[in-house]
Order: structure tokens, then C-alpha cells, then sequence
């Protein structure tokens, strides 16, 4: 048997062929390791890698990314990675923390602009097309391949350009949202954000601010109050119920659940999708 395995990989090796003798192996370049902390940021990283990337997602899909804790597998990964995408101002601090020992993360909220929400800097970066332009720009010059991040960029300026044009004509400009996550898109396209909660989708109103909520709705004269798809939509659904007005799905793309992946969905088309339900809650021409 030790001779015939011998004889097969020589016979390889004279025709050129590397199967299996081992060769080939010790010689390969290293594939680069990309960790992103959650999915805005694996989708932009798996957009413009090439193909000596390989790109890990944290948080599954499904999950909400403030709820994760990292596993021990977790923390070997980042350990090993070459680059570690992930967002600042405690959005992920286990991640942060884990980084921070390392140095080889890069906080994309450094290149942007940013805003600040009632708890601090708002990490939603991603929810301007324009502002998530500059961040896949600056991932594709980390991992090396600017063309392909410039594919994508010219992909999320005609978005932005849509989305512009889709909520120019609006009988109405004001939000309420579940959380504070939609401050970048507000500022973006002229609208104003009222949320049940603050940056954080756990924390939650107390009586007497969610009497004041369902007051805030009924002057404003919303029709809508729009809950998340990875948050609990009980107190939406009680402010709804309280001012008479429905609920309806908006969606900050933090992650993006299996069966929506299995089905195609991915930033372009929430964010598409988060334009139909502005509209009709707008009331858009």
C-alpha cells in the first residue's frame, strides 16, 4: 500500500499535476482573513474582495448584533484575522475590546461623518448610500481591489439617487421608529426621526414617555409606526394600537435573516424596500 501511494504521487508529479501529494499546499499563498462584526460590513467586504479573501461574519444571520457575546471561536478568529471590520461607539464593545489588544481593526466610523443619537454616536452609517460609499471605498483599499469597490460605489450613488427621488414629493416628513436607527437616512432625505426607543433597541419607554409617544404620533398626524424585523415590536405595537394609526416594517439592516438570504434579499433590496414602505407612510406622490 506505502508503495503504491508513493508511485501515484510521483506518476503526478512527472504529468504536472498536483493531487493530493502535498506540494502544492506549502506553496499557496495565504488567503487574506477578513472578521466583519456584522452584516452591513461582510456585505461590502464580500462585494469588493477578490477571490484570495476570506470573509467571516460574527453576528448569524438573524441575529441582532447588540445581543451578540462573542464565543471563545469568536475571539480566535479575530485573533487570527488580518483585518477586523467593525463599528465604534460601543455599538459591539466585546468586539471592540477583542480588537483593541490587536490592532488590526478598522472602525469604518472613521470615515465618515457622523451624527449623534440620544445615547451618543449613531452607528447606522450604512443607511445614507452615500456615507456607506465612502466605507466600501475604504474597504476595497484595504483588501485591494478599488475597482470593484468603485463598482459598488456607483451602485449606492444610483441608489441614493432613487431614494432621493422617490421621497422628494411627500405630504408628510416625520418617522416614528422603534429605535433611534434611522438618523443618517433622515438627515439624508429631509425627513425627521420621532423614536419609541434610543440607540439601543432594548430600552425600552417607561408609562409615562410611552403616554407621551402615542401623543407625539397624533400631533404629528403620522399614519404609521414603523417596527424592526429583528426587535420586538411590542411597544410599537402598543403605541400603534393607543393612536389609532398601523404599523409597518422598516428595516435598519443590521442583519438580515436566513430565509431572506435564501430568498436573494441584501442591502439593495431592503433598502428598496424600505423606500416602498417611506412612500406609502409618507404619503408620496
Amino acid at each position: 500500500m506505502f508503495s503504491r501511494t508513493v508511485l501515484v504521487c510521483i506518476g503526478a508529479t512527472l504529468a504536472g499535476v498536483a493531487a493530493g501529494c502535498g506540494s502544492s499546499d506549502a506553496t499557496a499563498p495565504a488567503r487574506t482573513q477578513v472578521v466583519a462584526a456584522f452584516y452591513p460590513l461582510a456585505y461590502a467586504a464580500e462585494q469588493v474582495a477578490g477571490r484570495a479573501v476570506d470573509v467571516t461574519n460574527l453576528t448569524p444571520s438573524g441575529a441582532e448584533p447588540h445581543d451578540i457575546e462573542l464565543s471563545p471561536r469568536d475571539v480566535e478568529r479575530i485573533d487570527d484575522a488580518d483585518v477586523v471590520l467593525y463599528v465604534g461607539s460601543g455599538f459591539m464593545p466585546q468586539v471592540e475590546d477583542a480588537v483593541a489588544r490587536l490592532g488590526n481593526g478598522l472602525d469604518v466610523l472613521t470615515e465618515v461623518e457622523t451624527i449623534s443619537g440620544p445615547s451618543g454616536v449613531d452607528p447606522h452609517v450604512w443607511l445614507d448610500p452615500l456615507r456607506y460609499a465612502s466605507v466600501v471605498r475604504r474597504i476595497a483599499g484595504e483588501l485591494g481591489d478599488p475597482a470593484a469597490g468603485a463598482r459598488l460605489s456607483a451602485r449606492l450613488e444610483q441608489l441614493d439617487r432613487d431614494v432621493r427621488t422617490g421621497l422628494s414629493r411627500c405630504r408628510r416628513s416625520e418617522i416614528v421608529t422603534s429605535h433611534a436607527a434611522f438618523g443618517y437616512l433622515a438627515e439624508a432625505y429631509g425627513l425627521e426621526q420621532v423614536s419609541l426607543a434610543g440607540l439601543t433597541p432594548e430600552a425600552e419607554p417607561s408609562a409615562r414617555a410611552l403616554a407621551s409617544l402615542v401623543d407625539d404620533v397624533r400631533r404629528l398626524g403620522a399614519t404609521t409606526v414603523f417596527v424592526e424585523p429583528l426587535v420586538s415590536p411590542t411597544v410599537a405595537e402598543t403605541v400603534a394600537r393607543e393612536a389609532g394609526v398601523k404599523v409597518a416594517s422598516l428595516d435598519p439592516i443590521e442583519g438580515i435573516g436566513e430565509g431572506e438570504l435564501g430568498r436573494g434579499a441584501d442591502y439593495f433590496s431592503v433598502m428598496r424596500g424600505n423606500l416602498r414602505a417611506l412612500r406609502d407612510a409618507l404619503g408620496c406622490a
